[in-house]
């Protein structure tokens, strides 16, 4: 996918073909019979369908790395060294946000910061400060049109305001152009927000 026309920031997808995000969310799409997932860096297609559904916060981390960033599945295998992500009773739990910030400190050089409560108008000065914002919010904030059913439970990554004070975000798991890269105003993003989340610069 190229560049994103409002940051120059890559645009990247949890699931290693966008065109399957939708069918893989929605319809029950065997996440193993993903053409592409080799190109996540996973080892087998195995563990890259137990993982991928797992690692959108390290999708908008390699998102915030750049062009040159390392495979998902090479940042997952550095996250868990860190304890960034736990397994109890074959469930996997995260992103844990104090180890991964450790990690993305230790080991690609972020100034990462955790924060457990944040508000909206909080990621706002964030945003102006020139840092990006790893936040929890509802999958759901890929259709903001319909009522927000929750909050939380899924990662996007904040890079910016525009002029008149939209917040942009990627979303790793936009089922469509216009939902991967996203303008919503503080106000129709809110419901949506956690009130929690991870700074980077």
């Amino acid at each position: 996918m190229p560049p994103c026309a409002t940051c120059a920031a890559p645009v990247r997808t949890q699931f290693a073909s966008p065109d399957l995000v939708g069918p893989i969310v929605y319809e029950d799409f065997d996440r193993a019979a993903d053409p592409a997932w080799r190109t996540s860096g996973a080892a087998t297609v195995e563990d890259y369908a137990r993982w991928c559904g797992h690692l959108c916060g390290l999708t908008c981390f390699r998102m915030w790395l750049g062009p040159g960033a390392p495979t998902l599945f090479a940042l997952r295998d550095g996250a868990l060294k860190y304890g960034a992500y736990t397994e109890a009773d074959g469930v996997i739990r995260g992103l844990v946000y104090a180890p991964f910030a450790e990690y993305a400190r230790q080991e690609h050089g972020a100034d990462a910061r955790v924060h457990r409560h944040l508000s909206v108008e909080e990621i706002c000065a964030l945003l102006d400060e020139g840092r990006q914002v790893i936040a929890s919010v509802h999958f759901e904030i890929r259709r903001p049109h319909r009522p927000a059913p929750g909050r939380g439970g899924h990662l996007v990554l904040l890079t910016g305001r525009t002029p008149d004070g939209s917040l942009h975000f990627h979303n790793p798991s936009g089922t469509a152009p216009a939902s991967r890269t996203a303008l919503l105003s503080p106000a129709a993003f809110e419901p949506f927000f956690a009130g929690r989340g991870v700074s980077l610069r």
